[in-house]
């Protein structure tokens, strides 16, 4: 399963990947109190003018945050941001997360819809770990999603400087290969970058953590431990167009480079410079690229050229705990629907996400 404006430390902990069971029956609206409404929800008796409502249906895995972290971390406050379903026949826009949908649709928002209302498709998992729940298929007028042709693109995406630097200075190493993980399950998809490990480490040694691994690594201790690390495998569960996660962002942002495996290089060079990365494709065989990082490691200067897009380029560390998973899908509609007001409508999703 946008380098986006923002890429969870999600590989710590559970995957997003595994499936989860379906939420509760839907509340009763009117004895509902909502998250937001116990933390700071000023909507239910005064709208706030000349802003858009943006109501989140369900609150994803559970993962709950404040939202004002939209305003705080992102400097986005374009919409008004509520959980309140009190509030439901005034929202412009209801943001809808998949995998929290009931397969009999019962937990859906009530029909007919406000005229004016639209439903965002919220879905940044790859299709492999995505499952079709009849009767979804024409339902939503906008998607957010991971993929770059969806309408509101989720990712953590590199910034240009105003200005040429050359002062980046590679963070001291005493790690060759890292890798950082917690699921190793098959039917997500993880198979094929389970095969590539056991082989790349018959020819190299890699420092494994995570959960996958019986290695726990704190929070605290996420970002250091990449910083120590000559390269990182940004091995992604599964195989799919534009599905480059946080695992990619990590390492850029730290001084340590990113070694690839997901979709093709030229899907991975839409988002970040060719030379900021090594992608196993680039190699016969495992052993053959664990050749070549034995080599860059003799070899400063080849190893340097890897940070020669940092002169004009600055990746932005993103968020890393288990709550903060969402927070920038969510931020990131809240920006859109407050920019975009005009209607669309988003035909059938299946038929664009799965092909």
């Amino acid at each position: 399963m946008v380098v986006a404006g923002l890429v969870s430390l999600t590989i710590l902990y559970c995957s997003p990947s595994t499936p989860k069971n379906c939420p509760s029956p839907l509340p009763n609206l009117k004895q509902e109190e909502s998250y937001s409404t116990k933390k700071s929800d000023a909507l239910t008796n005064k709208i706030i003018e000349d802003k858009p409502i943006l109501l989140l249906w369900f609150w994803p895995e559970n993962y709950f945050f404040d939202f004002s972290d939209c305003k705080t971390i992102f400097n986005i406050d374009g919409c008004h941001l509520t959980d309140n379903r009190l509030l439901y026949e005034k929202s412009d826009n209801v943001l809808i997360y998949h995998k929290a949908i009931s397969w009999d649709l019962s937990n859906l928002p009530p029909s007919p819809r406000p005229l004016f209302q639209k439903w965002i498709w919220f879905n940044v998992e790859s299709p492999t770990n995505t499952r079709k729940k009849p009767g979804l298929e024409n339902l939503f007028n906008l998607t957010l999603s991971y993929r770059e042709d969806g309408d509101i693109p989720v990712r953590m995406r590199l910034k240009t400087r105003k200005t040429p630097a050359d002062d980046f200075v590679i963070p001291k190493k005493d790690k060759l290969v890292c890798w950082i993980v917690s699921n190793k399950a098959t039917y997500t998809g993880a198979g094929t970058r389970n095969k590539y490990y056991e082989e790349l480490r018959k020819h190299i040694n890699v420092t494994v953590f995570g959960k996958a691994f019986g290695k726990f690594l704190d929070y605290n201790q996420y970002y250091p431990t990449l910083a120590s690390c000559k390269f990182y495998l940004s091995f992604e569960n599964s195989i799919h167009k534009d599905y480059i996660t946080e695992k990619l962002n990590g390492p850029l942002a730290v001084g340590t480079v990113p070694v690839v495996l997901g979709p093709p290089r030229k899907n991975y060079e839409n988002f970040v410079p060719g030379d900021a990365f090594i992608h196993v494709q680039d190699f016969p065989d495992p052993k053959s690229l664990a050749e070549y990082l034995l080599q860059l490691d003799k070899d400063d200067v080849a190893y340097r050229r890897y940070f020669n897009w940092r002169k004009y380029l600055v990746a932005t560390p993103h968020l890393i705990q288990r709550t903060q998973e969402f927070v920038l899908a969510i931020c990131t509609a809240c920006d859109y629907v407050a920019h975009h007001k005009e209607y669309k409508d988003a035909h059938n999703i299946y038929d664009w996400f799965f092909h």
